[in-house]
């Protein structure tokens, strides 16, 4: 039994060498490369650790670290969607559903439901460490895009009202980074590489 275990785990293994070839549509910071959906949980899983203290409510770290580290893997099979695409939802949950249920389901019968679990809690987001994993998650790419002088708000031409709106469930999961991202949203119009349209 444990054989057969160990045999599905590294079949699993073997299969999320796949999200290193996810590209993303943002750029690693001051770069022009684009970033993949591996170093992009790994980013979110070290900006959990490093952010943690300034969550909301005390969370349970390493269920963070499980959400942020598995919440892309079912991109293998439905592909990224950008957040601010304006033809297909960015919530396209039930494709990723069908993926999660076949590439999950490659690892242990109590694993994957494990996974499946954690991953479909991040989805919802409504626990408290949903609301972090999903403020780390947008955290991100808010940074590097400051850092790529507006990167795809600018590529795209997304304006700052999208880019408030979709940031904003980073309160849920800490007001102390909303009012760091807020600030850094603001500071982009000023700057010139976001633009605020006129009501």
């Amino acid at each position: 039994m444990q054989t057969d275990n160990l045999l599905k785990q590294i079949d699993f293994i073997k299969e999320i060498d796949k999200v290193k070839y996810i590209q993303r549509k943002t750029k690693l910071f001051n770069s022009d490369r684009n970033e993949n959906d591996a170093e992009h949980s790994w980013h979110l899983a070290m900006m959990t650790i490093v952010l943690a203290e300034h969550s909301n409510v005390p969370i349970n770290v390493l269920k963070v670290l499980k959400m942020v580290l598995i919440h892309d893997i079912v991109e293998i099979d439905a592909g990224d969607t950008f957040i601010y695409d304006t033809t297909k939802s960015h919530d396209n949950t039930d494709e990723e559903r069908v993926a999660a249920q076949r590439i999950f389901g490659l690892l242990p019968k109590e694993q994957a439901q494990e996974f499946i679990a954690i991953w479909e809690e991040f989805e919802a987001g409504l626990t408290n460490e949903a609301k972090f994993a999903k403020s780390m998650d947008r955290l991100e790419p808010l940074l590097q895009n400051t850092s790529n002088n507006g990167g795809t708000w600018r590529e795209f031409n997304v304006d700052y009202q999208k880019v408030h709106e979709k940031k904003k469930v980073i309160q849920e999961g800490s007001d102390t980074i909303w009012n760091y991202a807020e600030n850094l949203i603001n500071e982009s119009v000023e700057k010139g590489i976001l633009t605020k349209k006129n009501n």
